[in-house]
């Protein structure tokens, strides 16, 4: 099996073409999906036709995977794969007044995966099963070009902060089973990160920022806390460090989530979307170092 590496985009993102993930790949194809993925931060794979068992088995070539999150489990019908909690459902659909999967129709915002866990996963993939006519685009940025870009002076800033990853609110806005609205952000419940981090396999360092609600840079005062953020966050989500990526039922999406954020664009809660997720498990965000 030949694996081609084409580039979608100058920001992010490359198709792998040429593979057919139902089946076993060798060690040398996984190498090369490896290699893109580091290189190209996001990977799409075309007209794929997975089980939930193969999707899973894919994923674990990058690492051991994530459960569903605990509160994403709850209050749901179907918000993991029935025997596989390693594979979430992502989904507006609603059965007999029952959601059957999390994050619902609505615009979800920028946001890292799990940021406010002390290891956030590494990797995430989804799978597309069922898509809407229109809306529901995923977009990505590059957060290495993010950081790499800063200006000077801003850069020298934050390269030594850190920031309370709020886990409050889900990605869609939602408030979490269990916990309550923030009013002081600097006692926001989540894991506290350093604003730029090294990746552990490329060395290279990315600015790491999680999601902007309740976000605080910790021992700031909160209103220069809220005037950095607000910079950073103008500066990570420019056009030039995006990649939009329109969907296709079979299409599989792959995202280093140490490097990349994303979000979701809107669609008609009548149409129906239903995505299957996996997540690989991650290790703590490091300190990055100052240049030398």
């Amino acid at each position: 099996m030949s694996v081609t590496v084409q580039r979608l985009g100058p920001g992010l993102g490359a198709e792998i073409k040429n593979v057919d993930l139902s089946r076993p790949l060798d060690a040398a194809a996984i190498e090369q999906v490896r290699k893109a993925w580091l290189d190209n931060l996001v990977l799409v794979f075309r007209d794929q036709r997975l089980s939930d068992s193969q999707l899973a088995a894919f994923s674990r070539h990058f690492g051991d995977l994530d459960l569903a999150p605990p509160a994403e489990a709850k209050n749901k019908r179907g918000a993991y794969v029935p025997d596989m909690p390693e594979v979430t459902v992502i989904s507006n659909v609603v059965v007999d007044g029952v959601a059957i999967g999390a994050l619902g129709n609505a615009e979800a915002e920028w946001h890292t995966d799990m940021s406010y866990a002390p290891e956030p996963p590494s990797a995430s993939l989804l799978y597309a099963l069922e898509i809407p006519k229109e809306g529901g685009d995923t977009w990505f940025c590059n957060m290495y070009s993010a950081y790499e870009t800063l200006p000077a002076p801003l850069k020298q800033r934050v390269e030594a902060l850190r920031a309370i990853h709020d886990n409050t609110y889900t990605s869609a806005g939602e408030v979490r089973k269990g916990f309550q609205p923030v009013d002081d952000v600097t006692k926001a419940p989540g894991a506290r990160h350093p604003v730029v981090r090294t990746h552990p396999l490329t060395g290279r360092r990315a600015l790491f920022l999680g999601r902007r609600k309740n976000g605080y840079l910790v021992g700031l005062p909160v209103a220069e806390s809220e005037r950095l953020l607000d910079q950073l966050w103008a500066h990570a989500t420019q056009q030039p460090f995006t990649y939009k990526h329109q969907w296709r039922v079979g299409d599989l999406v792959m995202w280093d989530n140490r490097c990349a954020m994303h979000r979701r664009d809107s669609f008609d809660p009548a149409q129906r979307r239903i995505m299957h997720r996996t997540q690989v498990k991650g290790d703590a965000p490091v300190q990055a170092l100052a240049a030398a």
